[in-house]
């Protein structure tokens, strides 16, 4: 589909981690919603990002890993074609992974534009993974991050344990949530019906 006029420039950014018997064309499958929003007819015609600098769209057989930087060219209605690729991805995905996606507003130019005129960029963190258990993780690990960034300018490193320890109890307490509330609507065990829930009852590790 032609996209001259695309409101926006998209730039999809992330790895993931596939299963080591993922294929190429289970993967090519999976990323159809982006591949084909492009305007391609594979995902090889498409794996080229807008910019030449940019690697674009790589599968990494050997590591069994998905590497994305790619701008396309679009409109708000891509965000259809990333929920799609995601929910495709969880099938494949060995681990759980962040993708950054960011909108930049292609129409509005900072010098030409009026001082009250605001851009229409926009920035959104999807996450993917085989299991709840496996997205919390990817989740928790990168507010710790953010977290302990933020608070070792004004305490060292060793005095934070406590604040980790308190976003270890909140992702504790929405993942048995989610447990429970997958639980809910299940037969009795023992009459033969129903498997574990989504996720298995696991909890996400608590890295301390």
């Amino acid at each position: 589909m032609s996209r001259y006029n695309a409101p926006f420039e998209i730039h999809v950014h992330g790895d993931v981690q596939l299963r080591a018997d993922v294929t190429y064309a289970q993967l090519q499958e999976a990323l159809k919603p982006m591949w084909a929003y492009s305007g391609a007819n594979s995902l090889a015609d498409a794996a080229g990002s807008a910019y030449e600098e940019e690697p674009g769209i790589k599968f990494d057989a050997t590591e069994h890993i998905l590497r994305m930087c790619w701008t396309v060219p679009g409109d708000e209605d891509f965000r259809q074609s990333l929920d799609e690729m995601c929910m495709s991805l969880n099938e494949l995905a060995q681990s759980g992974a962040a993708i950054e996606v960011t909108f930049y507003d292609a129409e509005f130019d900072e010098e030409e534009e009026s001082p009250e005129a605001e851009s229409r960029d926009d920035f959104v963190m999807l996450f993917v993974g085989p299991n709840p258990a496996a997205i919390m993780q990817v989740q928790r690990d990168l507010l710790v991050e953010d977290v302990v960034n933020l608070m070792e300018r004004h305490f060292d490193g060793a005095e934070l344990g406590g604040v980790v320890a308190e976003i270890d109890k909140l992702f504790g307490q929405r993942f048995d949530a989610l447990v429970n509330s997958l639980e809910i609507g299940k037969p009795p065990r023992g009459t033969g019906g129903g498997g574990s829930g989504h996720g298995g009852g696991r909890r996400p590790r608590h890295l301390h």
